[in-house]
């Protein structure tokens, strides 16, 4: 089969969706398929194009048998949602045209967000006379209305109607948890097209050990016994990471416990600057790590944290929640207890769930968990069982290719719209 795929993020991109839209393609086209990626030039969670990227219209590539056609996205130095709205306009324009000139594929698979991607994926999808799949990770208009980033109003109403514009023409949509299938399916559209398809660990963080001895700038830290309590990843608006600057204010008597927050993102300058002003000595940024250096930092983590602004529920699930259980690292989840970031962490048994942006509860939550051993050990067992059991990746891709491929055939004579759902 010929795919073509749309995608914003994509190798060499080491977090966040560009790791797992990479995986797919890479696995499909291990298994007999040709695959075509169209996405964008490398930026994210810097949000800066990569060296050897930059100054560019356009590129192409072959990485691990898969083709892949980059097209210029303007990436604002400064995100806001203005700017990030232009961001993702650029890039479906350009990747359209682009996608526009293709010889005729047997199926389009477009990753959202973007939410117009599944517009554009429409659009070629009419043009070539070929279905159409969609992967949505996130529920944006959802998710910004829940963040107070988009009032409900006629602007929501028309994203809505764009949203589901995508979803009722799309042959299969798959997404990552219960919560957001829930969601998609309240919105209109049939549950047999609708289907959980999880992301994956990287497994080997399942044999990671622990207690290794430290290398990288956090030893200052390690070597003087801090109990290391850790959030490492994007630091957006959803992330809420307030309060964890705030739980460090109120721990800051406890000369043994050390919080660091390494990675990057549109946030991340704004709270530099205020855990300076507030003189945080035991609070500690780094950027984004190499792979080595990060799993040492795993591998030394007390515990880790997985914050969330308290509007958000069931439609957010952060991959750093795979990460911090595949490798063994108890978690402290100050989320919505709605959430499925909240269930897990029970369903797990790998750590506690307090309340969302209330650092007292977190501060409590670090120093408890950070005087008994014992329990963070039972923690990092189950945590670890519980990651092998449900993202093992060959099962989680499998269930992919099925979803796509097994329930119907795409023969191009045929083309057009199978299993579709009415709204």
């Amino acid at each position: 089969m010929q795919i073509l795929c749309l995608g914003i993020n994509y190798w060499p991109e080491t977090t966040g969706i560009g790791v797992f839209a990479t995986g797919r393609c890479e696995y499909l086209a291990a298994r007999g398929h040709e695959v075509t990626a169209y996405t964008g030039f490398p930026y994210y969670p810097q949000w800066r194009v990569a060296e050897g990227y930059r100054r560019r219209l356009g590129l192409k590539e072959c990485h691990n048998g898969v083709n892949i056609v980059r097209s210029w996205l303007y990436v604002p130095g400064k995100v806001t949602s203005v700017r990030r709205v232009l961001h993702e306009a650029s890039f479906i324009a350009s990747s359209l045209i682009a996608a526009c000139a293709t010889t005729r594929p047997d199926l389009i698979l477009a990753t959202m967000p973007p939410l117009g991607l599944g517009i554009a994926a429409r659009f070629l999808s009419r043009l070539l006379k070929v279905p159409y799949a969609l992967l949505v990770e996130d529920l944006q208009p959802d998710a910004a209305i829940d963040l107070g980033m988009l009032k409900p109003g006629r602007m929501a109403n028309a994203l809505f109607h764009l949203e589901l514009l995508a979803y009722r023409r799309a042959s299969v949509i798959a997404t990552l948890t219960n919560g957001m299938a829930r969601r998609i399916i309240a919105k209109g559209i049939s549950s047999s097209k609708v289907k959980l398809v999880p992301h994956w660990i990287d497994e080997s963080l399942l044999n990671l050990p622990v207690d290794t001895p430290a290398k990288p700038p956090w030893v200052e830290f390690a070597a003087q016994g801090k109990f290391l309590a850790v959030h490492a990843g994007n630091m957006g608006v959803k992330q809420g990471l307030d309060v964890v600057l705030e739980a460090a204010a109120l721990s800051s008597q406890r000369d043994d416990i050390a919080y660091l927050l390494v990675g990057d993102g549109a946030e991340a300058e704004r709270l530099k600057a205020k855990a300076s002003a507030q003189r945080l000595s035991n609070l500690r940024f780094f950027p984004l790590q190499p792979h080595a250096a990060f799993e040492n930092l795993l591998s030394l983590t007390g515990v880790g944290l997985v914050t969330q602004q308290g509007c958000v529920s069931d439609i957010v699930f952060p991959s750093k929640m795979e990460t911090l259980l595949a490798a063994g690292c108890p978690v402290i989840a100050s989320v919505n207890r709605s959430s499925e970031v909240a269930e897990t962490v029970k369903q797990a048994r790998a750590g506690i769930v307090v309340g969302p942006e209330n650092a007292a509860e977190l501060a409590t939550a670090v120093e408890s968990i950070s005087r008994d051993p014992e329990r963070r050990s039972r923690m990092r067992y189950s945590a670890r069982e519980y990651a092998r059991q449900r993202w093992n990746r060959e099962a989680n891709l499998c269930l992919l290719e099925n979803a796509l491929v097994g329930p119907t055939d795409w023969n191009r004579s045929g083309a057009g719209i199978v299993n579709e759902g009415t709204v």
